[in-house]
């Protein structure tokens, strides 16, 4: 299934706008555009809701026909856990993470036993846990640590755009990672040459103008055949004030719905 995250909605959600989109806000604008599919990721507000908060997004997005995924950022016993309740309570059968959160850094061999430990929990759930492709972890160190659980619960969310940053050629790593892939994070990137010549900035593009050769990860994943799910996300940088950034956040999910429906 194609859906849409929080990142999608990045500047709406945030306090920038003068009228923040609440969650259950997002819930109902991604079914106003035909998506039946929701990832909350990296979502602040979240892991402070009551149980009762909780309940009432979960029934919100049932009532909406909404599936739901989580994502959030380390791997923890303790957080993974949590998010594990949470994805019990939105029914979600898939978790995102990465390996390093806010106040942890884990060295690969710390991390595989924290994997190994949290896994069965995952298995006995049901539930997914995609450990994100981004540039503060090599590749390679990424899929050895999937490899070396080798728990059919624990995969690739591939994000071939974050792998840049760490001088990785995005469609190597659509390749290297392709057979592991559970989740895929689908937006467009580019650089822009800087004013006078003095360098590049790297950030998002509106989807199908920037240098993503999606058809290339389509082709080589083939997440639509092995039923993975493309989540949209944006890079969008502020456009100056918050009308017109959140037009343009708005008009950037609509041409990516457009431009991966286009390959249906």
């Amino acid at each position: 299934m194609i859906g849409l995250g929080t990142y999608a909605f990045f500047w709406e959600h945030s306090d920038r706008s003068p009228d923040p989109l609440p969650l259950v806000g997002a819930f109902e604008r991604t079914r106003e555009l035909g998506v039946e599919l929701f990832q909350i990721c990296d979502y602040a507000p979240l892991t402070g809701m009551s149980d009762r908060e909780v309940g009432d997004a979960a029934r919100a997005a049932r009532e909406l026909g909404l599936r739901i995924e989580l994502g959030t950022k380390g791997i923890g016993l303790d957080h993974l856990e949590r998010f594990l309740a949470l994805a019990e309570a939105f029914d979600a059968r898939l978790v995102r993470s990465m390996v390093f959160g806010p106040d942890s850094r884990p060295t690969l061999a710390e991390a595989g036993a924290l994997l190994r430990a949290i896994l069965p929990s995952y298995e006995s759930a049901g539930v997914t846990l995609a450990l994100e492709t981004y540039e503060q972890l090599a590749t390679d160190d990424l899929l050895g640590l999937v490899r070396d659980a080798d728990s059919t619960h624990l995969g690739i969310c591939l994000d071939p755009a974050n792998v840049v940053a760490r001088l990785e050629s995005p469609r190597t790593c659509v390749e290297q990672t392709a057979p592991a892939v559970v989740n895929v994070h689908a937006k467009d990137f580019a650089f822009d040459r800087q004013p006078g010549w003095v360098g590049f900035t790297y950030s998002g593009a509106r989807m199908g103008t920037g240098l993503h050769d999606y058809r290339h990860l389509l082709d080589t994943v083939r997440p639509r055949e092995r039923g993975i799910n493309e989540i949209v996300e944006h890079w969008l940088p502020w456009q100056g004030d918050p009308e017109t950034t959140i037009r343009t956040e708005r008009e950037w999910t609509r041409a990516t719905l457009d431009h991966l429906r286009s390959f249906e």
